[in-house]
């Protein structure tokens, strides 16, 4: 009988390590080129996408069809959410300012901070879930089924008629879809404060705006344009890189949910940042 020693025990440990070591770092760099790939991919295509919005045929019946699908069919979900949003946050606003008797500042706290950020981000967020999915299984199902390599076939290009289209469309409604947050989440605000301080329509209304300037609306609600150009971006990409079935259409509008989501909040970090630097008085 074979006694494993001490000395042994060690070195097979430290073999086991030098085996394990390789895979492990084969394992994070094969991830980190996976990111940069599909980076490359994305940016590679929205240049793509910049450079046939101005290439006609212009498609005006696509785009006007995506957006009541986009738009005015997100209008009920962008409401109620906003509306419920607003509701929550006079809450909770008016928990923190009764500490230093400022109740009366309730209503521009709440404007401020939902025109600012809130009201944009949450559509954002919530575009990402309903438009961005479909997008991605819809484009899915046609890579799949080979209804893309069908157009492909009839000389028309399926980037632009399927991609383009939807992601002007996107472009278009989600400053839209963002004021109509915007009101929501006031007019909650209002029934919240009403119910609690019995404040009057008019006097909530004339303090909601009394402190909000063009320089606060104008950069918040335009920058929602690059969220509507990333979720369409992104979804597209995700649609057209479709494999495997049913299985990977799942696939391709969960990841675009996923994808879209992450991108409208960093890129909302950076905006922010670039709203700072050229309004400096929103900062102030």
């Amino acid at each position: 009988m074979h006694y494993v020693t001490e000395a042994e025990a060690i070195s097979g440990h430290a073999r086991r390590c030098v085996i394990q070591q390789p895979v492990f770092v084969d394992r994070i760099g094969s991830r980190v080129l996976g990111v940069l790939e599909f980076v490359g991919a994305v940016t590679t295509l929205g240049a793509r996408a910049a450079i046939e919005v101005a290439r006609p045929p212009y498609e005006p019946r696509e785009i006007l069809r995506h957006l009541y699908d986009f738009g005015y069919r997100s209008t009920p979900l962008i409401l109620a959410a906003g509306f419920a949003v607003g509701v929550v946050l006079s809450m909770h606003t008016r928990a923190s300012l009764e500490r230093f008797g400022a109740e009366a500042m309730i209503p521009a706290g709440l404007a401020i901070a939902f025109i600012r950020e809130t009201g944009p981000l949450v559509t954002g967020l919530l575009v990402s879930g309903r438009v961005g999915a479909g997008i991605g299984a819809e484009i899915g199902a046609m890579k799949v089924t080979e209804q893309v390599d069908a157009l492909e076939a009839t000389a028309v290009d399926a980037f632009k008629y399927l991609a383009v289209t939807r992601i002007l469309a996107l472009m278009i409604a989600m400053p839209l879809l963002t004021i109509m947050m915007d009101f929501a989440g006031i007019a909650g605000g209002y029934v919240a404060e009403a119910a609690v301080s019995g404040m009057s329509w008019h006097q909530y209304f004339e303090r909601s705006f009394a402190y909000i300037g063009y320089a606060d609306i104008v950069p918040a609600t335009l920058k929602t344009v690059v969220f509507g150009f990333l979720i369409g971006l992104v979804s597209s990409h995700l649609g057209f890189t479709t494999s495997r079935g049913t299985e990977g259409v799942g696939e391709a509008s969960t990841r675009s949910v996923v994808m879209s989501s992450m991108l409208v909040i960093l890129s909302d970090v950076i905006l922010v940042k670039l709203i700072f630097f050229f309004y400096p008085q929103v900062a102030a």
